[in-house]
């Protein structure tokens, strides 16, 4: 007989949309698993966490009612502090699993961990669905290893065909037994942050597509989308959708009904090209695997960039010379959240005014935004480096000017205190100094 079948839950955490979810409903007995790796506490390359408070709460809530859910259909959320490895490799060994399914995933460590579970165990049944994103690689028109350089190749190629996602699926209102006798490790959730906007979870991920579909708002979306502060300027799907608590097909299929609903303008395509821009990076990353990591990208550029410890560090603080840039980043350090317009301003002044390394901004977003999304984020700061899918090279924007367009009467820049502490930066390079 068959053994049990194991779902390894990733950023796939929900029960509506979840083809993996359908994908497991054949077998007999069903583990439902969810890895917290060690690791993301503790200082990586950069030494910074993986995750940071905001997000790990997010996350935390997110599972919690993933866990209640699966409960009520008579399954139960397995947690394991451990290497995904690790953990996958005990619950074969003690449960006698024949087949394995999980999200497909466009990071390079998660499809590597994959292909060892498969290389210690050939009798394994490893299969990988896609769930986190529009389309399946079989509608693609073309291979994934001619995906195009540009971002504006792979929209025309979508929308000439036109592709449209599949239909999203409903939630399941029974699951497949649980394997009893396994341990469920628990989460000690850490304090809330007094700031913390999002609530992290599939009900959360509703409502907040029940409030902004039942308003005026998609119809303005392209002319409000450059805001810096508040939440009606954005969608703010971005969060639910990085941890899966939110499918993007889902969400594509709202728009297309307040469209036929309600108005298809200029707005509400805009909604779905941002979500073409999400899809782009998550083919990228499924292409170019470690490369998205790589300083010069996956297209060899050299970036004229270096190291500056005390640059890095006020950046991070936000007591850089410019206010615009230290009330992004004092926004997101207090609420795990900042724009896309205050993202682009910050990465260029990162890059172009302090000259600095971009993988580091890039690791320093990885902690702290509460929608991280690890395609999206390196790609895009790739994108604004020069190293990565923009055929014109650096994105350098004048932040003064920026300021006065989307900032005119300085209030953002005054509610996160922007002028405070806007010290010029030391100059010295270290290596000049003098050796003993």
């Amino acid at each position: 007989m068959p053994g049990p079948t194991l779902l390894w839950f990733t950023h796939n955490l929900r029960l509506d949309d979840n083809p993996a979810l359908q994908a497991a409903s054949d077998a007999e007995q069903l583990i439902c698993l969810f890895v917290v790796e060690p690791s993301w506490s503790r200082p990586n390359r950069y030494s910074l966490q993986s995750i940071g408070q905001h997000r790990r709460i997010f996350l935390n809530q997110s599972l919690e009612e993933l866990a209640g859910a699966l409960k009520q259909r008579g399954q139960q959320l397995i947690l394991r502090h451990d290497t995904p490895l690790s953990a996958l490799t005990a619950l074969v060994q003690k449960a006698g699993i024949s087949r394995i399914l999980t999200s497909e995933h466009p990071g390079s460590y998660e499809r590597e961990t994959l292909r060892q579970i498969a290389s210690r165990f050939p009798h394994l049944r490893v299969e990988t669905v896609a769930c986190n994103t529009l389309f399946n690689s079989e509608q693609l028109p073309f291979k994934i290893d001619e995906l195009p350089e540009s971002f504006s190749s792979f929209r025309r190629k979508v929308e000439k065909r036109p592709l449209q996602p599949p239909a999203p699926l409903e939630a399941p209102n029974s699951l497949p037994p649980a394997v009893k006798n396994l341990q469920e490790n628990l989460i000690e959730l850490p304090l809330t942050p007094l700031q913390q906007q999002f609530t992290g979870g599939e009900t959360a991920a509703q409502a907040q597509l029940d409030y902004y579909f039942g308003s005026s708002l998609p119809a303005s979306y392209k002319e409000t989308r450059n805001g810096l502060d508040g939440w009606d300027y954005s969608s703010k799907f971005s969060a639910w959708l990085a941890n899966g608590s939110l499918s993007a097909r889902r969400l594509w299929q709202r728009i297309e009904q307040y469209e036929d609903d309600v108005v298809a303008n200029e707005s509400t395509y805009w909604l779905k090209f941002e979500l073409l821009w999400r899809e782009y990076f998550q083919w990228y990353g499924h292409r170019y695997g470690a490369l998205m990591f790589n300083w010069r990208g996956p297209f060899r550029r050299s970036p004229l960039t270096s190291f500056y410890p005390e640059r890095f560090k006020a950046w991070c603080e936000g007591s850089t010379p410019y206010p615009i840039v230290n009330a992004a980043m004092r926004q997101l350090n207090a609420t795990g959240y900042m724009s896309n317009r205050a993202r682009q301003l910050v990465a260029s002044a990162f890059v172009h005014e302090l000259q600095l390394d971009w993988r580091y901004g890039a690791a320093y977003f990885e902690q702290q935004l509460i929608d991280y999304d690890v395609a999206s984020n390196w790609g895009n700061w790739q994108y604004l480096a020069g190293v990565g899918a923009d055929p014109r090279g650096h994105r350098r924007f004048d932040l003064n000017k920026q300021a006065k367009i989307y900032d005119p009467e300085g209030n953002f820049i005054k509610a996160w205190k922007g002028e405070e502490n806007a010290y010029p930066l030391p100059n010295r390079d270290y290596y000049d100094w003098p050796a003993p």
